[in-house]
């Protein structure tokens, strides 16, 4: 795909699209921005401001002991006193309700977590957009996957310190980009076949946000062929809070080019309008 292929019209309003639906989320009513706490369980009891009942993490998974008057609706069902969430796979979520709040239950880097989402969280209610490059075609690449002949197990760090992650790698997405030619550790994507990269580059902490940035890649065709669009370089949860345990990139995927294209450092962190 060059530049002279690309309807810029058409093209600009697809990643306005995109841009608002990746806020949506980001912004709804139980996003990420909706999240006022986050806390790590142990095998003692303990009760927060901000949700009911006590939780603990038990050889049975995730416990809660709700008091007199306090309730969860869980999976539509009304539960009250003690509930058993059972042992929580990596990276796996549950939603159950607590009057307008979400208080999510999961399980991140080998630990059983707790984080309420509430829709009148300050950092939600005040949110009003995120800064982007102009959408440019020149940022739009045609790469190549190239599998691995076993997917590998790839450790990288998470934004809270000393949490690491564990990723499954298929293989590695290569481009060229500024005349030189670059290979990045690509994990799975959420679709079955897609990819999902984390990269940092020269922006990194200077106009976008320096830990890192993701790009969703759809499945490479028959021929490995993929198309790796800047533009659609999206900041995760932790570029607006502190509550959030995302992974950052692996060693090798730390471009030293400026990719002047996608989301910039949100307002929320002091970035530029």
């Amino acid at each position: 795909m060059t530049v002279q292929d690309i309807d810029r019209t058409g093209f600009t309003e697809a990643w306005e699209e995109w841009h608002r639906q990746k806020e949506g989320v980001l912004a709804g009513p139980h996003g990420f921005l909706a999240i006022t706490s986050l806390r790590w369980l142990g095998p003692e009891p303990e009760r927060f401001e901000d949700a009911p009942g006590a939780w603990s993490t038990t050889e049975e998974g995730v416990v809660v002991d709700l008091a007199e008057g306090e309730e969860l609706t869980v999976d539509g069902t009304v539960v009250r006193g003690r509930h058993v969430f059972g042992v929580i796979a990596e990276r796996d979520s549950l939603y159950p309700v607590a009057g307008d709040a979400v208080i999510e239950v999961a399980k991140r880097g080998g630990h059983d977590i707790l984080r309420p989402r509430h829709p009148d969280s300050a950092l939600r209610t005040a949110f009003t957009r995120t800064p982007a490059y102009a959408p440019d075609p020149r940022w739009v690449r045609e790469g190549r996957f190239v599998a691995y002949d076993v997917p590998r197990a790839v450790t990288v760090g998470a934004a809270v310190e000393g949490l690491e992650h564990v990723y499954d790698s298929p293989g590695e997405v290569e481009f060229e980009l500024a005349g030189e030619t670059y290979r990045l550790t690509a994990f799975n994507g959420h679709a079955p076949g897609t990819l999902t990269v984390l990269f940092t580059d020269a922006t990194s902490g200077v106009t976008t946000y320096a830990a890192n940035r993701a790009l969703s890649l759809a499945a490479p065709d028959a021929e490995g062929r993929v198309i790796v669009d800047f533009n659609r370089a999206g900041n995760l949860p932790c570029a607006y809070t502190d509550l959030a345990t995302c992974p950052l990139p692996p060693a090798e995927n730390r471009l030293p080019v400026a990719v002047e294209a996608g989301e910039r450092i949100p307002l929320e962190r002091g970035g530029a309008a």
